[in-house]
């Protein structure tokens, strides 16, 4: 490990004042047990070495467990890099700004800084924007407030109010998260973690996730990035970090709370309202690659697995087990997680059959226990012939663990060998999410063989690995066509809701394809459409109608002796502008599949494109997918796969199947048109959009301008 004074990555970060500091000055440190004055001096004094000066300020002191205590910072020799404000609310913005006045470089603040009486009332900004403007003005870094500090443990400093184990050690996890909860969760009862920075950022007043993120991913010991998100107050920086991590392929895997719908009812379009202000993130983590999970257990499983430095090789999971009921129940759990199993070989399956007992089928998953005679050798050289199949990515040991048990003991050096004999990840899941053997998974752990908790959270965790690895990097988008954007800017500046056959032409202009159609306001006019195009829908093209089915306002399968009547209602009932085109089926010679394409714009991220089911069903089924634009066909194929309604495109019950390839083609152009133009438009609506063997046609769209 360098030193803090060696020229590297860490020393010439801009946050190295508040993550590797020279000095650290401890303001409010006390000797009272149970105080955070004295956590925070027990903390930062952990360790063999102490590669920073820790000074401790407090006037009613002269020393605190023979650390010299200075009356003030003014009193401290020498500059200080960090203050650790551990103090009330009250005293906060008087402690910060005598920080400031003395020349400190970087703070953190534990308490919340929330006033009961704050001067907020009197035209005054609130305590904590207060402080967050004087940091900014000064050029001070702050972690928190309202935090539980950082433990950066390749560097050898832990700053917290509260005394981590003594247990922790350095490793490949990177850990950033809002949640001082979830920071103890993770620092403060796994041992099998071996983290290089974990930060709890509380309120990011100054320093936020991007910032962190771009510092661990500077790095050379980060294997891993885990986040655990309530939101992203630098969007932009966030992004740059995503795209550092693909880069230098460090997986980052994210737990984001928060994921409702509210904002939803703000929305316009069909599109708008199903999107929720989650669309974004869902979009974005998609777009960059990153392992998002729903759950803690999933979060910390993850990380233990990347945390073995060893990507997925190509091909399905390999799985052993001492128990013919819980192979059953990993095929079940994988099956609906839709995991696959490596399908072995017959040089693979003759391996097996040599070794095992008589009555165990030689197959994966395999259970290999059998009358117990020679267990350890015939597990070694099961999981060995399991791990050399060419269709293997990983070797996963499914049993349970226990500290000074034989079995276990057994099963951990045989994971160890194998690991030496492969470049593939070999890991050892437990079958229930507990697992209570801390001394086996730690030394499995340091030695590199990941031990998951839960066979269910552990395929969880490897089918989002398989999809990360599959994926690979994005491919960049097709460029937008010259001179739509000034060619529409005009009309998208006005404000007012394209109308159908606005929308329509706006779509063509960026390829999307379009039914042909005529904007009339004469039964005359309807006839003639009705002659061009034969069978025909008839649309209310009323102004201020943005939803026409919910009043009516569609007629369909209409021809000579029909279309009049149909008419004569429409203009009776809303007027007498309507738009005519053919029916879909006449363009496509087929009935097609509708689907649903939409735009929405994220005050964070911008144009969040959707594709999902269409017609009617928009709303009542969550089939959807979304993404951020601008994209290329292959990139839309893959979200056009991941909908349910992906085996109709097929064409099922003796219908044809769609063209998929226009389809995908249509779903890039529409993002192209979402990015080159998202800035100037709030949402976009098509729907239906009919697929079929002879291509797609949107029927229906509606786009919003922002104004």
């Amino acid at each position: 490990m360098r030193l803090p004074g060696d020229k590297d990555t860490r020393a010439a970060h801009r946050l190295a004042p508040l993550l590797t500091p020279r000095s650290v000055a401890l303001i409010g440190a006390s000797p009272k047990p149970g105080t955070v004055g004295r956590g925070m001096l027990a903390s930062a004094m952990m360790g063999e070495t102490q590669p920073a000066r820790i000074h401790c300020i407090n006037p009613n002191y002269p020393e605190i467990d023979g650390v010299p205590c200075y009356a003030s910072l003014g009193d401290v020799p020498g500059p200080v890099d960090m203050a650790v404000l551990g103090v009330a609310n009250a005293r906060l913005e008087a402690a910060l700004a005598d920080a400031i006045r003395h020349g400190v470089r970087a703070a953190t603040i534990f308490a919340s800084g929330y006033l009961e009486d704050d001067p907020v009332n009197h035209g005054a900004p609130k305590l904590t924007a207060r402080l967050s403007a004087m940091a900014k003005e000064a050029g001070v870094a702050i972690c928190g407030g309202n935090c539980m500090g950082f433990y950066n443990l390749e560097y050898g400093l832990r700053i917290c109010g509260f005394p981590p184990p003594d247990w922790m050690r350095a490793g490949g996890i990177s850990f950033i998260t809002h949640s001082g909860s979830a920071f103890s969760a993770l620092c403060h009862n796994d041992k099998r973690l071996g983290i290089n920075l974990a930060v709890s950022a509380g309120q990011e007043l100054v320093t936020n996730v991007a910032d962190y993120l771009d510092y661990v991913l500077a790095l050379d010991s980060t294997k891993v990035v885990g986040l655990f998100l309530e939101t992203v107050r630098d969007p932009e920086g966030f992004c740059r970090g995503l795209e550092k991590a693909q880069q230098r392929n460090i997986p980052i895997v994210a737990l984001k709370v928060g994921r409702t719908a509210e904002s939803a009812a703000l929305a316009v379009s069909h599109s708008g309202a199903v999107a929720g202000n989650h669309a974004a993130y869902t979009a974005l983590f998609d777009h960059y690659n990153v392992i998002a999970v729903d759950t803690m257990d999933d979060l910390v499983n993850a990380l233990h697995f990347y945390a073995g430095g060893r990507d997925l090789a190509p091909g399905g999971i390999a799985t052993m087990h001492d128990s013919g009921g819980f192979r059953e129940l990993a095929m079940d759990l994988a099956v609906e997680r839709k995991v696959p199993f490596a399908r072995i070989n017959a040089d693979t399956t003759a391996k097996l059959a040599a070794r095992l007992d008589y009555g165990l089928e030689p197959i994966n998953p395999l259970d290999a226990w059998g009358t117990g005679n020679d267990w350890e050798g015939i597990f070694h050289d099961c999981m060995q012939a399991l791990i050399e199949d060419p269709d293997t990515a990983l070797g996963a040991l499914c049993v349970e663990t226990r500290d000074g048990y034989a079995l276990t003991e057994g099963y951990g050096e045989m994971l160890r060998k194998i690991r030496a004999t492969t470049t593939k990840p070999v890991i050892l899941a437990t079958n229930v999410a507990s697992n209570a053997s801390d001394d086996v998974a730690v030394r499995l752990a340091i030695d590199g063989v990941p031990v998951l908790s839960g066979v269910a959270s552990m395929l969880t965790v490897v089918r989002k690995a398989m999809d990360r690895r599959d994926r690979g990097m994005v491919a960049a988008a097709p460029a937008a066509p010259k001179g739509l954007r000034e060619k529409w800017r005009a009309r998208l500046e006005r404000g007012a809701t394209l109308d159908e056959a606005e929308s329509l032409a706006l779509l063509g202009d960026y390829g999307v394809p379009v039914l042909p159609h005529r904007v009339v306001e004469t039964e005359t006019e309807v006839l003639a459409a009705v002659r061009e195009f034969g069978t025909v829908a008839v649309k209310t093209a009323m102004p201020g109608i943005l939803h026409k089915s919910d009043v009516g306002g569609v007629k369909l399968n209409l021809d000579r002796e029909t279309v009049g009547g149909a008419y004569a209602d429409l203009k009776q009932r809303l007027g007498p502008r309507v738009i005519v085109m053919p029916m879909a089926q006449e363009i496509l010679k087929a009935k097609g599949v509708e689907l649903s394409f939409g735009m929405t714009r994220d005050p964070q991220f911008g144009p969040i494109v959707m594709v999902g089911a269409g017609g009617v069903l928009i709303e009542m089924l969550q089939d959807r997918r979304f993404a951020l634009p601008p994209f290329g066909p292959e990139e839309a194929m893959r979200h056009l796969d991941a909908l349910a309604l992906r085996p109709l495109l097929d064409g099922k019950r003796g219908a044809a199947p769609a063209d998929l390839a226009s389809l995908a083609q249509a779903l890039s152009r529409f993002s192209i048109l979402a990015a080159d133009l998202g800035d100037l438009i709030a949402e976009m609506d098509v729907n239906p959009l009919i697929a079929g063997p002879q291509g797609c046609v949107a029927l229906d769209a509606l786009i919003v301008p922002r104004s």
